[in-house]
């Protein structure tokens, strides 16, 4: 992997060019040499003298603990609906009235769901009675996730729920709250994160140290003057 990439393009000529002399000066690159030559003689330079640390397991559950946010499952619903689809050229306000029309047909006659979705739902979960399953936040539509997992309802919602496919109605039969996945399970995912922002950081400062030797400046680095990497 080439970690002078991540570098904003302005900046990259100047490095690439402090990298190659440094290259050269290590007797890493002969004097005549091409492009794939000059990168395999930058990651060997850089793998000689950027040396940075692995996070420590400190480090790590430290991270864990201060992002919990981040290492959620997520919630979880179980629902069913029964879709009156709406496609160009449909009659929208015929279909939005059979649609409201069954709605409060469930209203009363709760108990019908599975056989009105199996009657009238346009999607192909109204032959197994509207059911969809498992559902999270991110695989379903924005405009559905929004009705669905706002609030703690559960049971018949009381209004359609109008998507970019045409009108639902839902019946949310459960709700299960997301649990923070254990340490344990995401403690590599963190190393690797941790162990990147080293890197970067190791980099930005090994150039810094080569510029302030060769006495140029680099777009957005400034100069170091004390060697910051051995």
């Amino acid at each position: 992997m080439d970690r002078t990439a991540a570098a904003p393009a302005a900046t990259l000529e100047v490095i690439q060019a402090l990298l190659r002399s440094r290259a050269l000066e290590q007797g890493l690159l002969p004097e005549q040499h091409d492009e794939a030559a000059l990168t395999a003689a930058i990651e060997l330079l850089l793998e000689r003298e950027v040396v940075t640390p692995e996070p420590t397991d400190e480090e790590c559950s430290r991270f864990y603990a201060t992002h919990l946010d981040q290492f959620s499952s997520g919630d979880l619903v179980y629902a069913r609906h029964i879709l009156f689809a709406v496609t160009p050229g449909a009659p929208l306000q015929a279909i939005r009235s059979k649609a409201e029309e069954t709605l409060l047909t469930l209203q009363r006659e709760p108990e019908r769901f599975e056989a009105l979705a199996r009657e009238c739902s346009n999607c192909p979960s109204g032959a197994n009675g509207g059911n969809l399953g498992q559902l999270t936040h991110d695989e379903i539509a924005p405009e559905f996730a929004s009705a669905v997992f706002d609030g703690r309802r559960t049971g018949l919602l009381p209004s359609l729920v109008r998507t970019r496919y045409g009108f639902h109605i839902v019946l949310i039969d459960q709700r299960v709250p997301g649990q923070t996945v254990p340490f344990e399970a995401v403690r590599e995912r963190i190393a690797a994160e941790l162990r990147e922002k080293v890197q970067e950081r190791a980099l930005r400062q090994y150039v810094q140290l080569l510029a302030g030797r060769a006495g140029v400046d680099v777009p957005g680095l400034e100069r170091a003057t004390t060697p910051l990497v051995q």
